[in-house]
C-alpha cells in the first residue's frame, strides 16, 4: 500500500463485442494500436458488459414466462413482469420495491438495483426486448482472462472485472470489482499503526473496488466506447480469494 504513481490507460478501437469474441486478444491489439504493450504485474480491468457479450448472456424476454409474483411485484413496480421474473431468477432476496426499481440480494451475494440486468449498450439486433446479465461467476471469468492473456502474449497481469453500482445514502454510481484474479482484492491493515502510533483495529481497504473505480472514470457510462483499462504501477498478488471476499456477510450488514 504504499504506492505513490499509477498510470491509466483506456485504449480506443476495441470493436463492439459478440458471443465467443477473444476479449483478450481484442485488448491487446488495442493496447499495441497505441503504441504500448501490456507488461507483468499490469491490471487490466474489464467492463462486465463486454465479459457478459462474451459469455453469450443475453435473455429475449419474449421467452420468458412470468410467474404470478412476478405479474405482482411487476404491477407495484410498473415494470414488465417479464423482466421482473428475470430478476427473480437472479436474486437471492428482494429488500426494496418501488416504481421503476428493484434493490435486491444478487445470487453473487452483491446488494444492487434490478439485479444487474440492463438494456443500456445492448444491441438489440433489431428486438428491444434483449437483455443482458451478469456473468454467472465472475471470478472464474477473471481468471479465465487472466489465463489468456499469459497464453497469447507471456505477461503475467491481475485482472478485474468491474461495474457500475449505486450505493446506500450517496448520490452517483461508482465501479466496483464483480471479479478479480491475480489480484489481492482486500488489503488487510489490522497489523499497522497510524501517524501516530496507533493499531488500526478495524481498518481494511477494498483494493480491487478502489481500482474498479479509477478504471470507471475512463470508461465512462455512456458512448465513449472504452471498455477496458490497463493499470500500470500496481503489482499483481497470487491470491486464492477473488471479488467475492469483498461481500460482506449478511451477519455483519448493518444495511439489512
Amino acid at each position: 500500500m504504499s504506492i505513490t504513481e499509477l498510470e491509466l490507460l483506456a485504449p480506443p478501437g476495441i470493436p463492439l463485442i459478440s458471443r465467443d469474441a477473444d476479449l483478450a486478444d481484442l485488448i491487446l491489439k488495442a493496447i499495441e494500436g497505441m503504441g504500448r504493450q501490456l507488461s507483468s504485474g499490469d491490471i487490466v480491468v474489464v467492463a462486465q458488459k463486454i465479459v457478459s457479450k462474451a459469455e453469450g448472456r443475453y435473455v429475449n424476454l419474449c421467452d420468458v414466462d412470468p410467474s404470478p409474483r412476478a405479474k405482482r411485484l411487476a404491477a407495484r413496480t410498473h415494470k414488465d413482469a417479464r423482466f421482473v421474473e428475470l430478476v427473480l431468477s437472479e436474486s437471492n432476496e428482494i429488500l426494496r420495491e418501488r416504481p421503476g426499481l428493484l434493490v435486491v440480494v444478487h445470487r453473487l451475494g452483491i446488494v444492487l438495483a434490478n439485479a444487474g440486468i440492463d438494456y443500456s449498450n445492448v444491441s438489440d439486433d433489431g428486438d428491444t426486448s434483449r437483455v443482458l446479465l451478469l456473468p454467472v461467476d465472475p471470478d472464474s471469468s477473471s481468471q479465465r482472462l487472466r489465463n489468456d492473456f499469459r497464453r497469447l502474449s507471456g505477461v503475467d497481469v491481475g485482472v478485474i472485472i468491474n461495474d457500475s453500482l449505486g450505493r446506500a445514502w450517496r448520490n452517483g454510481t461508482v465501479g466496483v470489482a464483480l471479479g478479480a484474479a491475480g489480484i489481492n482484492p482486500l488489503a488487510d491493515l489490522r497489523s499497522r499503526v497510524d501517524l501516530f502510533g496507533r493499531p488500526l483495529n478495524v481498518t481494511q481497504v477494498a483494493v480491487a473496488d478502489e481500482l474498479a473505480a479509477a478504471a470507471s472514470l475512463l470508461q465512462g457510462q455512456a458512448d465513449e466506447g472504452r471498455p477496458a483499462v490497463i493499470i500500470k504501477g500496481w503489482a499483481t498478488d497470487e491470491m486464492e480469494q477473488g471479488a467475492a471476499s469483498l461481500v460482506r456477510p449478511e451477519t455483519e450488514d448493518m444495511f439489512r
